[in-house]
């Protein structure tokens, strides 16, 4: 026998399954600001990578910085794990975070219930 009342009164999970981050230099950035921090940066992004933090990491094609997706549940930690890293506090970078999630459409193959909402 199942409580009916408890699991009705859940919130739903959250679908989130990892967290985008966008790092991107900030205005007035030097080049030589940047590589004086790179091999602290990589030493520690790389050990995130080991620690399975970082899923899949890319370098952006304008040259100005990453993308990061992160193993991760919420913006808040995937934020305090990339402020930890060495070029976030030396104040050189902006980041934007995206929660990601599985494609919601997928569920209108199976029929999820959820797919109507």
């Amino acid at each position: 026998m199942t409580d009916q009342s408890h699991t009705q009164t859940q919130a739903p999970a959250s679908s989130t399954t990892g967290v985008l981050a966008l790092l991107k230099a900030r205005p007035g950035v030097t080049r030589e600001q940047v590589m004086a921090i790179m091999p602290a940066e990589v030493r520690a992004t790389v050990q995130l990578y080991l620690d399975g933090k970082i899923r899949e990491w890319y370098s952006r094609e304008d040259g100005r910085g990453g993308v990061f997706l992160l193993n991760t549940r919420d913006v808040a930690e995937a934020s305090a794990i990339m402020e930890s890293l060495p070029l976030a506090k030396a104040h050189l970078l902006d980041h934007e975070y995206i929660a990601v999630g599985p494609l919601m459409p997928l569920r209108l193959l199976v029929g999820s219930p959820s797919a109507k909402q």
